[in-house]
C-alpha cells in the first residue's frame, strides 16, 4: 500500500514524484550521509512532491493528509533515508506550531510558502545548556519598538544550513516565546555541522542571533506558551514522524539481515541453519512489528483526537526508537565484516538510530512520561490534600 491510499481526509498527492524521490534516496543516501548531506535540487523535489506541507490543510495549499497518511510516508523515507525524513518531521513540526498557535493572518502568511517549499523552515529550540531542558533556553526576545530583538546561539538546528525561516524559541519579559526568524536577517549567523554522528545528511548547523530585529507579527503564540503549547505541538508533531521513521528503519535493516543470512553460507551451511541466527531474526521482527503496531495506534488516537494520542506518540516513539537501535545492532552484528562499513546503509542505520533515541525526548524522558502515566491511573483521586 502507498501513502496515496491512506485516509481519512483528502488523499496526499505525492505521486508519481515520491516513488521517484525514494528511489533517488536509495541510490545516493550514502553518498549524502559522507558527503554535505542532501544536495538543495533533492530539497526542491521533495517539495515539489507536496511532502513540505504534507498534513497542512488544503485551505493552505498543503496536502490535509491525516496522521496515518504522515507516518506511512515517514516510514517509507526513514526505510531508505533518516536524513530524508527528517525533512519531512522538521518542516511538519514547524507547520504545526504556525498552524496551531498562530494567529489567522500568520496561518494565510506563513503556511502556504512553507507547504508548497518556497520556504525552508528550521526549528531552533536546542541550546548548549538547554537540551532536555527546553525551560533553561537562555536565547532572549526582548519587544522594542514595534519590532522584537533576537539574542542567543542554537545548536543541532537540522536543515539549519539551509533552512529560510527559523521558529527559535526564546525567553521574553512575559515568559518563554516563539518567534519565526528569517534566516537571511542582519546578524544570523550559521555554522555548518559536519561531525555528528547520524542524520549527516540533514544539512545540521549550530546558529547564532545577534541582536537579530523581526517584526513583532512574527512572534507565534501568547506570551508564556513558548514551551508548553507551541513548542508542545511541534514536538509532539516531531514526535510522530521520528516513531514512523524508527519503524522504517528497523524494517529495512530487518530486510537486510534476513536476506543476508539467508545468501550467506559458512562452510556450505547457510548462516541460516544456525538456531541462534534465527532467533535473532525473530526478535528483530517481534521489535518491528511491535513498534509498528503502536505507531497505527497513535495515529488512529492522533485522528480521532483523542486525549490520549499525546501519550500514545511517546510511547511509540520511545518503542520505536529502542526497536530501531536494537534491530540495527543486531543486524550489524549478523553482517559481520559487511556491516562495518561506515558509509554502508546498515552501518548508516546504526548510527541514525542511535540520533533517534535521543531527539524530540530522550529515551529516559520519554519513559519517565510514560511511568508517570501509569502510576496516576493506578493512584487513587486525592482527598483532603492526602493521596
Amino acid at each position: 500500500m502507498t501513502v496515496t491510499e491512506l485516509g481519512p481526509g483528502p488523499s496526499p498527492d505525492l505521486s508519481p514524484g515520491f516513488p521517484a524521490l525514494l528511489a533517488r534516496a536509495t541510490a545516493e543516501a550514502s553518498a549524502w550521509d559522507a558527503g554535505t548531506g542532501l544536495p538543495r535540487d533533492v530539497i526542491d523535489e521533495a517539495a515539489r512532491t507536496g511532502l513540505l506541507g504534507l498534513d497542512v490543510p488544503t485551505a493552505y495549499g498543503g496536502g490535509g493528509a491525516g496522521a496515518r497518511a504522515v507516518g506511512h510516508a515517514a516510514a517509507e523515507l526513514g526505510a531508505v533515508c533518516s536524513s530524508l525524513r527528517a525533512l519531512l518531521t522538521v518542516s511538519g513540526m514547524v507547520n504545526a506550531a504556525v498552524h496551531r498557535w498562530g494567529t489567522a493572518a500568520q496561518r494565510q502568511t506563513w503556511l502556504p510558502r512553507l507547504a508548497s517549499g518556497d520556504l525552508l523552515a528550521g526549528f531552533a529550540a536546542t541550546e548548549p545548556g538547554a537540551g532536555t531542558e527546553l525551560a533553561a533556553v537562555a536565547t532572549r526576545v526582548e519587544p522594542h519598538d514595534g519590532e522584537v530583538r533576537v539574542s542567543g546561539h542554537k545548536v543541532w538546528v537540522t536543515f539549519g544550513q539551509d533552512a529560510d525561516v527559523l521558529l527559535v524559541l526564546g525567553r521574553a519579559p512575559g515568559g518563554l516565546t516563539t518567534v519565526l526568524v528569517p534566516a537571511d536577517a542582519p546578524g544570523v549567523r550559521r555554522q555548518p555541522v559536519t561531525d555528528a554522528l547520524g542524520l549527516r545528511g540533514a544539512r545540521l548547523a549550530h546558529i547564532g542571533f545577534d541582536d537579530v530585529r523581526v517584526p513583532a507579527d512574527h512572534v507565534v503564540g501568547p506570551p508564556g506558551f513558548g514551551l508548553t503549547h507551541t513548542v508542545g505541538t511541534a514536538l509532539d508533531h516531531g514526535r510522530h514522524t521520528v516513531a514512523w521513521g524508527c519503524v522504517g528503519m528497523a524494517e529495512g535493516s530487518l530486510a537486510e539481515a534476513a536476506g543476508h543470512v539467508a545468501r550467506r553460507r559458512q562452510a556450505d551451511i547457510p548462516l541460516s541453519g544456525h538456531a541462534t541466527v534465527r532467533a535473532a531474526v525473530g526478535r528483530a521482527h517481534v521489535r518491528a512489528e511491535g513498534a509498528r503496531s503502536l505507531c497505527e495506534r497513535a495515529a488512529a488516537l492522533r485522528e480521532s483526537k483523542d486525549r490520549e494520542a499525546i501519550t500514545a506518540t511517546i510511547m511509540a516513539k520511545y518503542a520505536a526508537a529502542t526497536a530501531a537501535a536494537a534491530v540495527t545492532r543486531d543486524t550489524v552484528q549478523l553482517l559481520g565484516a559487511a556491516g562495518c562499513t561506515l558509509n554502508g546503509r546498515v552501518g548508516r542505520f546504526f548510527r541514525d538510530a542511535k540520533i533517534m533515541q535521543i531527539i524530540e525526548g530522550t529515551d529516559e524522558v520519554s519513559a519517565l512520561a510514560i511511568g508517570d502515566r501509569v502510576i496516576a491511573r493506578h493512584t487513587p483521586h486525592v482527598r483532603d490534600g492526602q493521596r
